[in-house]
C-alpha cells in the first residue's frame, strides 16, 4: 500500500528527513513513532502529496505520490494533527461539503455522512457550529472527513490528542475496527496506544530509521532488565535469597506492610523466574500474595534505541 524508498526532506541545511526506507502492506494498522520534532509529519506531508522530497521515491497504492498526485489523494484519508476545520460551519453541514469536494453525491452522501457521523460519535453534535465544539470534537469531526469517501489508505496525525480517555478508547476501538477494509498509518508520540492497535511499529529519531518490526519482536530484543514483583510473609533473609537466584541482577525492597515485604527483582533479559520464586517460597515455606513479571514496555525500546543513536553533527 505504501512504499517509501531513500527519502530525504532539507530545510535550510537541516535534515528533517534522513534517508529512511519502509514499506506498509494492505490491511495493516502500522504505529509510525517519534518524540516531537522526529519527523513523523514531514513524512507525512510527504507521503499526501502535501509536500515534496529533497530526494527519493514514494508510491501509495500503486501511484506516485509526485506524478500522480490526484490518484494518490482519491487513495488517502488524511487527518493532520491540526485539522484546519470551518470553524463557522455546523457539523453536518461541513461533511457534506467536504464529501461534495470528494464527489459524493445524492444517496451516496447522505448514506457516507450519516455512517461516519455515528462510527465517530459526532451525530449528536451535527447541528452545532464547529467553532463551539470542544477540541476532542473537532478531532472526531477531522477523523470523520478522513473517512468520508471510504479510502483504503488512512494516514492519521496524533488523532487522539486532546481527547479524554473515554473517548480514546473509542477511537482505538474505531480504528481496530476498520482494518478490514483500511490500511493505517498511524502517527503518535503516544507509545502505549501503539502497543494497543497496530500489528507493526516504525521507530524515527533525528529523521532517521530506528526500527521497523513489531511490538513483540522489539521488546524481545530489548537489552533492558526485566521486572519480576514479588510480596512475601517469611522468615530469614528473603532479599539475599531471591538474589541468590540465577539470572537475577538484583533484589530492591520496596515496601512494607506489617508482616508482608514488597520487592522488585531485575532480572536478565529473555529470562522468567517466577517459576524458581515459587519453589524457593514453597521450600522455605513463604507465604506469597503476589507474584507477576512486567517486560519492557515499547518505551523502554525507543528509550534504548535513541541513547545508541549517534548523535547527528
Amino acid at each position: 500500500m505504501i512504499s517509501v524508498q531513500d527519502l530525504t526532506k532539507q530545510y535550510a541545511g537541516r535534515m528533517a528527513v534522513d534517508h529512511i526506507s519502509f514499506e506498509v502492506q494492505p490491511g495493516e494498522i502500522v504505529g509510525f513513532l517519534g518524540p516531537n520534532g522526529a519527523g513523523k509529519s514531514t513524512t507525512m506531508r510527504v507521503l499526501t502529496g502535501f509536500m515534496p522530497p529533497t530526494s527519493g521515491q514514494v508510491t501509495v497504492n500503486g501511484f506516485d505520490v509526485f506524478r500522480q498526485s490526484l490518484e494518490v489523494r482519491r487513495s488517502i484519508g488524511y487527518m493532520p494533527e491540526m485539522a484546519p476545520l470551518y470553524t463557522d460551519m455546523k457539523v453536518k453541514e461541513y461533511l457534506r461539503f467536504r464529501g461534495e469536494l470528494k464527489g459524493l453525491r445524492g444517496r451516496d452522501m447522505r448514506r457516507r455522512v450519516g455512517e461516519v457521523m455515528d462510527l465517530c460519535s459526532v451525530a449528536d453534535v451535527r447541528r452545532r457550529l464547529i467553532g463551539n465544539l470542544s477540541k476532542g470534537y473537532r478531532q472526531r469531526v477531522a477523523l470523520a472527513d478522513a473517512l468520508l469517501h471510504e479510502p483504503p489508505l488512512l494516514i492519521l496525525d496524533e488523532p487522539t490528542s486532546g481527547l479524554d480517555p473515554i473517548q480514546i478508547r473509542q477511537v482505538r476501538e474505531l480504528l481496530a475496527s476498520l482494518r478490514p477494509k483500511h490500511t493505517i498509518l498511524l502517527s503518535t508520540h503516544i507509545l502505549q496506544e501503539v502497543e494497543q492497535i497496530c500489528d507493526r511499529v516504525i521507530m524515527i529519531h533525528h529523521g532517521r530509521l530506528l526500527a521497523n518490526d513489531t511490538p513483540a519482536n522489539l521488546t524481545k530484543k530489548l537489552r533492558a532488565l526485566t521486572q519480576v514483583f514479588v510480596e512475601v510473609n517469611g522468615e530469614g533473609d528473603v532479599a539475599a535469597a531471591l538474589e541468590s537466584l540465577p539470572t537475577v541482577r538484583k533484589v530492591i525492597e520496596d515496601s512494607r506492610d506489617g508482616s508482608w515485604t514488597h520487592y522488585t527483582l531485575r532480572v536478565e533479559p529473555g529470562n522468567d523466574v517466577r517459576e524458581a520464586v515459587m519453589n524457593l517460597a514453597a521450600s522455605k515455606n513463604w507465604k506469597l500474595r503476589e507474584l507477576h513479571r512486567q517486560l519492557p514496555s515499547l518505551e523502554d525500546v525507543f528509550v534504548e534505541l535513541a541513547a545508541s543513536e549517534p548523535v547527528k553533527s
